[in-house]
């Protein structure tokens, strides 16, 4: 036998060469693409009791392998955005449903508020839900809105300064130029700005963004198909309390006519129908109180499918289509995602 020789721990180089740690380490690559499904009945209630083989799930047209499946209710990490730029009136009301809001999550969720009108705020982190949260919108019901009715354009309290006859004093012979100042409504910076610090949160908990707003945008710095790539490579959920204006029952169609100086009002429908949300349109107090726990509900409550993909990571879309074996059932889940790498 030839003699064998010893040198001192850690003297011996080790590039190219396994190392010991090594030897019981096993790597595994896989791609996991997870699909959050909300079931509904012609009554708008949740469908329970289905099993991996009434779904089918479709990713880019090509039918997908089911490798997890789950029904059990998942603990929230939600954002709440709140609309702080709505009119008075609006505002008011919701303030009267924060009672209602805390109550519609569990001991087990966390819950961080953002308000937005101009600008985005954050007014709490992420915590458990109790009495911090309750403290916190109590103090928010003494937020105010924005007045009320359509802008002055002209007489003593116009903008445009004192006339005669018309004609502006400190210019004679100018003609006024008059129009409406521009309603600053950043719900695109603001609903960034929650879902990124989503996206930090734990991956066993499901991540909503709750959005309370009349939803106009109007002057963010990122556009909705930015904000949309964040949300569904983070696989974040958008629920939305329509009011006001977002309330009226043929809201996704009216707003999408765009008025000059009040920006768009269909956001809110795109983020939560390409997200596999919902928009809860209401326009009383009780009707308010009682979307929360839908809200809430339905993302804790919902089938959770998952299928590998040999999708590698990359910018490029990709489509998911999901289908349901039994007639007369509603599906709802996300319509595509990001394969981004984590972290990214």
């Amino acid at each position: 036998m030839p003699a064998v020789k010893t040198v001192p721990a850690g003297s011996v180089p080790t590039e190219g060469v396994n190392s010991r740690d090594d030897l019981y380490t096993i790597t595994v690559s896989t791609n996991l693409v997870l699909v959050p499904v909300t079931v509904k009945d012609d009554s708008g209630h949740l469908v329970d009791g289905l099993l991996p083989r009434d779904f089918s799930v479709f990713e880019d047209g090509r039918k997908q392998s089911l490798k997890f499946f789950t029904s059990d209710p998942f603990p929230l990490s939600a954002a709440i955005v709140l609309d702080t730029g709505m009119p008075d009136v609006a505002l008011q009301k919701v303030n009267q449903t924060y009672t209602a809001l805390s109550g519609a999550f569990s001991p087990y969720d966390e819950v961080s508020l953002y308000t937005y009108s101009s600008t985005v705020s954050q007014v709490t982190g992420f915590s458990k839900v109790g009495d911090k949260l309750t403290a916190v919108l109590n103090q928010m019901k003494l937020e105010r809105g924005r007045n009320n009715g359509v802008p002055v354009m002209n007489g003593p309290l116009g903008p445009q300064g004192p006339t005669v006859n018309g004609i502006p004093v400190e210019r004679p012979g100018a003609q006024p130029n008059i129009s409406p100042p521009k309603e600053v409504r950043v719900l695109n910076d603001a609903i960034l700005r929650a879902a990124l610090d989503l996206s930090k949160r734990d991956r066993a908990r499901r991540k909503i963004l709750f959005v309370i707003s009349d939803g106009r945008e109007y002057g963010s710095r990122v556009s909705y198909s930015d904000v949309l790539k964040v949300l569904l490579s983070r696989d974040i959920t958008v629920y939305a309390i329509g009011v006001e204006s977002a309330a009226v029952p043929i809201y996704s169609k009216l707003q999408k006519i765009h008025l000059p100086h009040y920006g768009y009002g269909d956001i809110l429908p795109r983020y939560a129908g390409a997200t596999g949300g919902e928009v809860f349109s209401e326009f009383n107090r009780d009707n308010i109180e009682v979307a929360y726990a839908r809200a809430t509900g339905d993302a804790r409550n919902q089938y959770t499918l998952g299928y590998t993909t040999r999708a590698t990571p990359s910018s490029a879309y990709r489509d998911i289509e999901v289908k349901v074996a039994r007639v007369g059932l509603k599906v709802n889940a996300r319509a595509g995602y990001y394969p981004l790498p984590p972290g990214k």
